[in-house]
């Protein structure tokens, strides 16, 4: 359970720089999301699972 409180954090953190950093570019992306076909956004969602499990399976292992 630790586990799972830890990587919840780490990608709070993450989202917490890209929004401290880069928030012009955040409100831009977030407007634009709307105006994206589905596909694409399920694209990008599969890949991010992806990648995503294999980081963890690679860490794990």
């Amino acid at each position: 359970m630790n586990d799972l409180w830890a990587a919840l954090g780490l990608v709070l953190v993450l989202e917490g720089v890209l929004y401290a950093l880069f928030p012009q570019t955040m409100i831009n992306m977030l407007k634009n999301i709307p105006q994206m076909p589905v596909s694409s956004l399920r694209f990008m969602g599969f890949c991010a699972l992806a990648v995503g499990w294999m980081i963890v399976w690679w860490v794990r292992h």
